[in-house]
């Protein structure tokens, strides 16, 4: 694909009209034909059963896959704080227009225009279709559906569930789907895993699946393929994704010609309990919402061991309310995560670790009483009393940044199609709306739009611009496929080394942790590009996979996903080394303003990063598509 011309298909105009004017534009499937086509739907997230539920409402017939036992269980469950709308329902003065100007804004000026408008256009329809289903949003006394605020914003735009969110959405769009299986217009195939995406005569064409029970390889054909496979965070092993949550179908997927944008755009959750020690395999998740009446703090002094309560006023450093007056401990996820690691650096983080700083409650059940905060938040305070045996009633909580949300992706234009024609990528295995920088409680929405609001009508528009002949599973692409995925099983099981799976996770975690987290360097990056190959070939020599590949085998589905993240980690350190600027979530110490933030380099850097795979252990190529700013100009991002 050497020398391929990124075209966004992003249409011209006005973008406040674009979407609505691309809509009339697009071709449609009239209802008898759409009978005649088949979409395969990979994954039951918010974005997957969100677009299966969809299509199959139109008439479509739909496969849906999931590796576990029900879509229920997919990772969109775990969202707690909400989901962004521009209702403005306070009368605070939110727009469209404002949720479009924050996303990018907050995305530090990484993301592209035409997607963010439509993704802020979408949400009020999003909270509709929502409430349609039954979700039972928070409301205030009158009965009118509340909200409350989230970083990167002045209005409160955030509507919730409790700390439960993401569950009661996924609810929603489970019993959507599930009425969709009723009625036959969607076959559910859980438990199992794609390994591969099937392209015959250039186009997607199906997938190869592992029946995760059976352990049998399966095909499946269709004449559309539909990724919905959420992000890559535990490439870092610890992060507050599901153990389970991978990087395989996409990363397959990039293997057979999708472009991969932006991987080193990831982001650390300022609000996660911290590190206990190295029994953990994953990090818990508190909130963003906690941040609208927990105050941030640290001491003053280094190295100070007392105890919170012994701390006094005077004593304590609000260092986000300080900083940043305008936004107070509201600022954006990448700049609260920054501002804790930079206080633990000084020497000023609390706990036994010294990695960690206070949420304090204490104001907020003085001035509201411990039953509003208990309302509000409960299920959360239960949760961390729970795992750490500490009331956050009575002492603050302790809290530190964690991986947690990827905005890298596979590569996908105005309609959602990566570089494989007819393959479709929703939620955050996409690159598309959030740039450097996710804001709070937009995951749920951009995941919910791509589903409900947008892939129904750009698949269509596919289908009827595209010559699909009849495939079956019979193909030589099937077959090849096929083949390969079972070759790479094989391989897997060969090696009987001494060395666990979790033990080499575990060690990559580190070395992306320690060289490419929070902070950047070009000797950091560096380093992990001379170790991640050296941990990749000790992998395949050593590796411990036991059973056999014909029934249940957990051990062989984790060493799969452990054996792409050794590969997708190597092009995640190697695009972080590529760009050289700091933006959003990503943070080269090389290139900050005198006061410590982030410093972009628009005139080299404006551009969407898409890697070309060029095989293992080779230098992948970039493909540039950049990024042009008409309605909202690059500034130096200030939440002062």
């Amino acid at each position: 694909m050497s020398g391929v011309k990124l075209d966004a298909k992003s249409p011209g105009g006005p973008v406040a009209s674009a979407w609505d004017r691309h809509k009339f534009e697009m071709k449609l499937v009239n209802p008898a034909n759409k009978r005649k086509h088949t979409i395969i739907c990979v994954g039951t997230g918010l974005a997957g059963a969100s677009a299966a539920a969809s299509l199959g409402e139109l008439g479509y017939r739909v496969l849906n896959f999931c590796i576990q036992d029900s879509p229920r269980r997919a990772h969109s469950i775990a969202a707690q704080g909400g989901i962004n709308a521009a209702k403005n329902y306070q009368n605070d003065g939110d727009s469209v227009y404002r949720l479009f100007y924050d996303t990018v804004k907050g995305g530090d000026y990484r993301s592209r225009e035409a997607n963010v408008y439509r993704l802020a256009q979408t949400s009020v329809s999003i909270i509709d279709q929502c409430v349609a289903q039954g979700v039972p949003f928070a409301r205030e006394y009158g009965g009118l559906l509340d909200n409350r605020s989230f970083g990167g914003a002045q209005v409160s735009r955030t509507f919730y569930a409790r700390g439960q969110t993401g569950q009661q959405l996924l609810i929603g769009a489970y019993q959507s789907l599930m009425r969709q299986v009723h009625k036959k217009a969607v076959r559910l195939f859980a438990r199992r895993e794609m390994l591969d995406v099937v392209v015959a005569d250039g186009k997607a064409r199906g997938v190869v699946v592992r029946n995760l029970v059976s352990g049998e390889i399966e095909r499946y054909a269709g004449d559309a393929v539909i990724l919905a496979t959420g992000g890559y965070g535990t490439v870092y092993y610890l992060s507050t994704n599901a153990v389970n949550s991978n990087v395989t179908a996409a990363w397959r997927a990039h293997k057979r010609g999708a472009f991969f944008a932006n991987p080193c755009y990831t982001q650390i959750h300022p609000t996660c309990i911290p590190v206990s020690g190295e029994h953990q395999s994953k990090l818990t998740l508190m909130s963003e919402s906690l941040r609208n009446d927990g105050r941030v703090w640290v001491p003053k002094k280094q190295g100070d061991a007392r105890s919170p309560e012994q701390i006094p006023e005077d004593e304590r450093d609000y260092y986000l309310e300080r900083k940043y007056p305008s936004f107070g401990n509201l600022v954006p996820r990448d700049v609260a995560s920054r501002n804790a690691k930079q206080a633990a650096d000084e020497g000023r983080g609390v706990g036994e670790s010294g990695l960690a700083v206070y949420l304090d409650f204490k104001d907020a059940i003085k001035r509201l009483g411990p039953e509003v905060i208990k309302e509000k938040y409960g299920n959360l305070f239960q949760m961390y009393n729970k795992i750490t045996d500490e009331d956050p009633y009575k002492v603050p909580m302790r809290i530190y940044p964690a991986i947690h949300y990827t905005m890298g992706g596979l590569w996908v234009d105005y309609n959602l199609m990566s570089t494989i024609p007819g393959l479709h990528v929703l939620g955050e295995a996409n690159f598309s709306d959030h740039g450097a920088n996710r804001l709070g409680a937009s995951a749920l929405m951009q995941g919910l739009a791509d589903g409900y609001f947008v892939i129904p009508y750009t698949i269509g528009d596919y289908l009827a611009n595209t010559s699909l002949p009849k495939i079956t599973t019979d193909h030589d692409a099937f077959k090849e496929a096929a083949s390969n995925a079972q070759n790479h099983i094989n391989k897997l099981l060969a090696v009987k080394g001494n060395r666990g799976i979790r033990e080499i996770h575990r060690e990559l975690g580190r070395i992306m942790w320690d060289d490419v987290g929070m902070a950047r360097t070009e000797e950091s990056l560096k380093r992990a590009l001379a170790a991640i190959p050296k941990l990749r070939e000790e992998f395949w020599h050593s590796v411990s996979v036991p059973g056999t590949p014909d029934n249940l085998n957990q051990s062989l589905e984790y060493a799969g996903r452990v054996a792409d993240y050794l590969e997708f980690s190597e092009l995640l350190a190697f695009d972080a080394l590529e760009r050289r600027e700091s933006c959003g979530g990503h943070f080269r110490e090389e290139s900050q303003t005198p006061d410590g933030e982030a410093l972009r380099d628009d005139e080299h850097f404006s551009y969407v990063a898409a890697w070309e795979f060029k095989g293992v252990g080779a230098r992948p190529e970039l493909h540039k598509e950049p990024l042009v700013f008409e309605e909202v100009h690059p500034t130096q991002r200030s939440y002062k």
